[in-house]
């Protein structure tokens, strides 16, 4: 099974599986996508199983942002995954992971993703650059603990232009005319790879959240198998 950081599971889960966004929205403008040019939203995770219900394990903090760039801006986007709770009393387990991505605005198009992935003593930090004239990704891999190291390097080439990366895709999900039964694909490129992943409309339904109760949509993606992010 092809391991990925904390944050790139949870976001992927969350994204795809659970309802949309939407609908806890800390603060944004009216605009022609709705999570611009400001927005950020805040969840906790909770562990729901058998007779254990509702204990937190995690905060989930994300924020999106018109940034200048020359003459024009850039979606900049980032997300935080934290560790608290049930599994840091009960098993020890700190994680913490910060992701920023930066896409081009017009074609949706990530141009730069960097992580920097904290599991207690271990750390990883990765930067991948996205040349669309080029169709190259270039992923870097460092140890921040120890510098001296040679970094790991993966240079991938992918075709088209609408390439996303774990964290871009949620937004880029929101972006698109959302029916149910519609189904598309997504390339996103994450550790040095790039992925085609499925991704259909589920269902419409009434959510409660701390807005009051809200129609949202649940999107599913097909990430685990062959070719997608989580071999089983």
């Amino acid at each position: 099974m092809r391991k990925l950081g904390i944050l790139s599971f949870i976001l992927l889960v969350a994204a795809f599986v659970a309802a949309d966004a939407k609908a806890q929205k800390a603060s944004s403008a009216t605009s022609a996508r709705p999570f611009e040019p400001v927005e950020e939203l805040h969840f906790e995770a909770e562990f729901s199983r058998a007779l254990i219900r509702k204990l937190d394990v995690a905060d989930i903090k994300f924020r999106a942002a018109n940034q200048p760039d020359g003459d024009s801006y850039a979606l900049t986007f980032n997300a935080e995954v934290k560790s608290k709770g049930f599994l840091t009393r009960l098993f020890n387990l700190n994680f913490n992971e910060v992701v920023e991505s930066i896409v081009e605005p017009l074609t949706f198009t990530v141009k730069k993703t960097t992580i920097l992935d904290e599991q207690g003593k271990r750390v990883r930090k990765t930067e991948s650059t996205f040349d669309t004239s080029k169709g190259t990704m270039t992923w870097t891999l460092r140890d921040p603990n120890n510098p001296a190291s040679e970094p790991r390097q993966a240079i991938t080439e992918f075709s088209g232009t609408q390439l996303q990366d774990v964290l871009s895709a949620i937004y880029f999900i929101r972006s698109k005319p959302l029916e149910v039964g519609k189904s598309f694909d997504i390339s996103i490129g994450d550790g040095g790879r790039i992925y085609t992943i499925p991704v259909k409309v589920v269902e419409k339904k009434r959510m409660k959240t701390v807005l009051g109760r809200v129609d949202a949509l649940r999107v599913s993606a097909e990430l685990f198998g062959p070719q997608r992010l989580i071999d089983d």
